[in-house]
């Protein structure tokens, strides 16, 4: 996989050691590379499978009806985002992709739903919302678990971002890269970058084509098995952590000149807190007699900033 495997079942199996030894593999794998695949998640397979059914069916509807669901002044944040509009943060380039985003049903009187448009959901394709909604809720939970075994790496109350990630600002997003019918003007189909938002979590691509680069400078092909999900950290976590947990560079390449003719679906989960987390970096991550890495910021602010200059936001 180019990548370290970790068992969540050792996390949550109530066996101390077991648990003790998953946060010290998980903590030294996002030192060295930020990524991880896990197994014994608590995404369910049907879940995955009847997921991956909805979202083909959703982008073989044609280009009008999908169309109906782009929302102008959402900056892409939920429905439908069309084909060639988000770039990389350093790249003008659009990227070989269309995608659709659910957010978060707020749970309770929180008055946080006042900041998050509502889901967009489609007519013509009722499971698509019910089991988008469910895999959302899944992947959370995955999350919520992987942060309190990144928190006692770093030292922290184990439920340290678990107030800070209920009815956080995260959001699933089904990607489609079409096949391709020419010669594309970049050899990527999504440019290199990091991602946003505090980790990211990954069920497997239906086709091969994501690298991440190393500390050696190579891109590596990381190929998701069918039990496990990708989970890297963002750069708001490494923000948090001064540079002490890697939000690592990666992309995806497009396929050999044989495999043009067949689409690609990937379909990842940015796990985002409330936007009033601070990102400030942690004391215990910064060397005594040093300057943080960074300067404070609020999530809210951070993710402003970083929509405008990946172009889905004025």
């Amino acid at each position: 996989m180019g990548i370290p495997s970790v068992d969540l079942a050792d996390f949550t199996s109530g066996d101390e050691n077991r648990k003790a030894q998953f946060v010290q593999q998980l903590g030294k794998a996002y030192e060295q590379i930020g990524f991880v695949a896990v197994k014994n998640h608590l995404v369910q397979d049907s879940t995955v499978q009847e997921l991956y059914q909805q979202v083909k069916a959703f982008f073989e509807l044609p280009t009008e009806t999908k169309l109906k669901y782009e929302v102008p002044g959402l900056a892409g944040q939920r429905g439908y985002t069309s084909f060639g509009k988000e770039h990389a943060k350093d790249s003008n380039a659009g990227d070989l992709k269309e995608f659709w985003h659910f957010g978060q049903e707020v749970e309770g009187d929180d008055p946080i739903k006042d900041e998050y448009p509502d889901n967009v959901f489609t007519n013509e394709l009722p499971d698509f919302n019910s089991i988008g909604l469910k895999a959302y809720d899944e992947l959370e939970n995955t999350g919520r678990y992987m942060l309190r075994a990144i928190a006692l790496f770093l030292n922290l109350d184990e439920t340290y971002f678990d107030d800070k990630i209920h009815n956080g600002n995260s959001i699933l997003r089904p990607i489609h890269y079409p096949p391709i019918t020419s010669e594309p003007k970049s050899a990527v189909r999504a440019g290199q970058h990091e991602d946003i938002n505090l980790i990211t979590l990954l069920i497997g691509a239906s086709a091969e084509g994501l690298q991440v680069l190393n500390r050696q400078g190579e891109w590596k092909d990381v190929t998701a098995l069918p039990d496990h999900i990708v989970v890297n950290v963002g750069d708001m976590l490494q923000r948090l952590t001064n540079n002490r947990l890697r939000s690592t560079t990666h992309r995806v390449i497009n396929p050999p000149r044989e495999k043009w003719n067949q689409s690609r679906f990937s379909i990842p989960f940015f796990l985002h807190p409330r936007s009033e987390m601070r990102l400030d970096c942690l004391e215990s991550c910064v060397e005594s007699g040093e300057k943080p890495a960074y300067a404070p910021i609020s999530a809210g602010e951070y993710l402003d900033e970083r929509l405008a200059e990946i172009g889905l936001k004025k």
